[in-house]
């Protein structure tokens, strides 16, 4: 298993992981994982989309953080699932400017549009909602993209399961496979 993926820059027997032979398997399937971000614009969206996501969620009622997380997510059918780590800064941002306000309920922290909040949320109602172009590129169906970036995921969870548990000739039927796949999909981009 060791050496890279054919022509795909994945490299699946990296030195990294001291060790773990299977390390270069999940660094190649975060590669895959970056890869798809990078093209199909992914989960990260501007600044400025999660500022006005959160606001036009809190116009239709009071939410805490990961509500907001999964409502975004839920609402861009998973192309857009914001982390944290852009969520609760915004949150701040939007406190600090007076356009929400933070109360304590059970324990977590429910934040609700102020009188200026809604006057915000307003001017962003004749625009369409941030999730609604989440991963936009052209295709069918309820995402754009069509199951493509999942499907690539499935199969390097697959791909990886098989590094973990196949035996040598196993994973060697597998790297046939994927090397088969590979072509296949240039193909399919040589005929448009």
């Amino acid at each position: 298993m060791n050496g890279s993926f054919p022509s795909s820059g994945f490299n699946f027997g990296s030195s990294n992981g001291a060790g773990n032979p299977l390390a270069g398997v999940w660094e190649a399937v975060e590669q895959l994982r970056t890869g798809f971000e990078q093209r199909t614009g992914g989960s990260r969206m501007a600044r400025g989309d999660v500022r006005a996501a959160v606001i036009s969620l809190l116009a239709e009622r009071p939410m805490h953080g990961y509500q907001i997380i999964s409502e975004i997510s839920e609402r861009s059918g998973g192309a857009w699932k914001p982390s944290a780590g852009s969520v609760y800064p915004t949150l701040q941002l939007l406190a600090d400017e007076g356009l929400i306000s933070a109360d304590e309920q059970g324990g977590r922290k429910t934040y609700s549009l102020t009188d200026a909040g809604i006057a915000e949320s307003e001017a962003l109602a004749a625009k369409p909602a941030p999730w609604e172009g989440a991963g936009q590129r052209g295709g069918s169906g309820s995402s754009p993209l069509g199951g493509l970036p999942k499907a690539g995921m499935e199969l390097a969870s697959a791909a990886a399961q098989l590094g973990r548990t196949g035996t040598p000739e196993q994973v060697k039927e597998g790297v046939e496979i994927l090397e088969d796949a590979r072509r296949r999909l240039y193909a399919i981009l040589a005929e448009g």
